[in-house]
């Protein structure tokens, strides 16, 4: 009886888990038995990996055993899914079969989906399974070519990427030589959209400096051509870079949908920007599905932006299952065996027309009063009251078009006074023991409590909307968040009784008499 083990990685959502995958084979005693039997919690897909390892076998003129084979993926407890195992499960069962030798196997992990005809494939998730690996003292790793670039951003990893499954089997053999897979350079990243671009519209300029400097979300309403997009495209260049471990962190979410497989690959350093169509599934934009269970466009979005186009259009129950996730920043995902998480940090940005017929002027609209009453409240009221600052943008006149480009604020230096307001708001919370990084992840009783509680003078805009029910409980806090973000903004130590009123009319969406 032969017994040999390789190593693998398995990904359970966002998380890494490091797998080995055993194989045992012996000769059955009674005749015509000889199978392959698998124990673990393999999924579907690992559990037809035995046809892709015999055909790309057969195929790579390379023998399976005729004998009985045991596999186990282990952890036995932890489910394995997908199709990155392929590889581990062929080496395994031939160093088993004392077909090949298993030194150079000793430190290495095994991360390929295997074609019929042999071939290394690309597997999602890449980067954060090879990090997790290198963590585990994994000092080699085998991958596709397809999936090389990306593996080469782990430091402290020899990276190999062999075509296919002869070619590796050779060179574990010492007939062949692999050459390391180097880091290329990476190269300029492509500018983003500039603030510049936007015509006119001071107001929801403001407002969506407010938002890059707390992190807060928004809406904004106004006719077709107003500048709704062409605003929530930029607002990713005013949000500081990520850091090191944000960019981390953002590329291997990206990495979970394979968007980086097949071509050169580099950390993402700016804040992501995702825009799904109204047409989007709830699985799609939150994540899950009956097979895989991938990120949606929500944690795809994270430490970024994510954008709802035309949100009257949408279903409600897909826009209303933003509303959990944007209170605890991640996305979780239940199923009877697991239970998944994605991180989904995001600045929510709607967009909606006044109404359907959107009008370039209120005074054309041509919509019906029932219909027209209608069509906003399509937005349900618990994920409104979730959305800290409401903007209603005017046609653009012609004098704004036609003016000079030069004379508009360009993203730049917006964003330095973004970065002033995030910086002093980080230090304020760090100076009270806190680990809050932009003040609308501050809790409103923290707010409320004795040490950072606003005097009855300044706050008496607040308090009087609250006092009429005009806002709720969870919209007092929201306008006190706004309120310090101003206030950072404006490089107050604390908010001022302004401040208070300009964060309370951003709420509410209109001018206090």
């Amino acid at each position: 009886m032969g017994y040999a083990r390789t190593n693998t990685v398995c990904m359970i959502g966002s998380t890494a888990v490091a797998v080995t995958v055993e194989a045992s084979v012996f000769k059955s005693s009674a005749k015509g038995t000889d199978t392959v039997r698998m124990s673990g919690l393999p999924d579907s897909v690992v559990n037809q990996a035995q046809t892709r390892v015999r055909s790309a076998m057969a195929n790579s003129a390379l023998r399976f055993p005729d004998k009985s084979v045991s596999v186990n993926f282990g952890p036995a407890s932890i489910p394995t899914t997908g199709s990155a195992a392929d590889l581990a499960l062929a080496l395994t069962i031939m160093c088993a079969d004392d077909t090949l030798p298993i030194e150079k196997l000793n430190d290495t992990v095994l991360l390929s989906e295997l074609g019929l005809d042999g071939s290394l494939r690309a597997v999602p998730g890449t980067l954060p399974a090879l990090m997790e690996a290198r963590k585990n003292g994994m000092g080699t790793a085998i991958v596709s070519p397809e999936n090389a670039a990306e593996a080469s951003l782990v430091d402290d990893l020899a990276v190999y990427a062999p075509r296919d499954l002869a070619t590796l089997v050779a060179w574990l053999f010492g007939q062949t030589t692999l050459d390391p897979v180097t880091r290329s350079a990476p190269g300029a990243a492509p500018p983003l959209p500039d603030l510049a671009d936007v015509r006119g519209q001071p107001t929801a300029r403001r407002a969506l400096e407010i938002v890059a400097a707390g992190g807060h979300h928004m809406l904004m309403i106004g006719p077709p051509g107003a500048g709704k997009t062409m605003l929530a495209e930029r607002l990713p260049s005013i949000l500081p870079p990520l850091t090191d471990a944000e960019a981390v962190e953002v590329t291997s979410l990206h990495s979970l949908r394979g968007r980086f497989s097949g071509g050169a690959a580099t950390l993402m350093r700016h804040a992501p920007f995702e825009a799904p169509h109204h047409s989007i599934t709830m699985q799609a934009l939150v994540g899950g599905g009956s097979g895989h269970i991938g990120p949606g466009s929500l944690a795809l979005a994270h430490r970024g932006v994510l954008f709802v186009d035309e949100a009257p259009e949408w279903k409600r129950s897909v826009l209303d299952s933003l509303r959990q996730p944007l209170e605890c920043g991640e996305v979780r995902i239940r199923r009877a065996n697991t239970s998944i998480r994605y991180p989904a940090k995001v600045i929510l940005v709607l967009a909606a027309n006044p109404c359907p017929c959107a009008p370039n002027k209120p005074q054309d609209c041509i919509c019906a009063p029932q219909v027209k009453r209608g069509y906003l409240p399509r937005m349900s009221r618990p994920l409104m009251d979730r959305i800290d600052l409401r903007v209603d943008l005017p046609a653009v006149p012609p004098s704004a078009i036609l003016a000079d480009l030069s004379e508009a604020e360009p993203s730049e230096q917006v964003a330095k006074r973004v970065a002033r307001a995030r910086e002093a708001a980080a230090a304020r919370w760090a100076e009270a023991g806190e680990r809050w990084q932009c003040n609308s992840e501050v809790p409103g009783p923290a707010l409320r409590s004795r040490r950072w509680r606003l005097p009855p003078p300044v706050r008496g805009s607040v308090d009087d909307l609250f006092m009429k029910e005009r806002i709720t409980a969870r919209g007092y806090d929201r306008i006190l968040k706004l309120a310090w973000t101003i206030a950072d903004l404006r490089e107050h130590d604390r908010p001022t009784a302004e401040d208070i009123t300009i964060a309370s009319e951003l709420r509410i969406g209109y001018t206090l008499s």
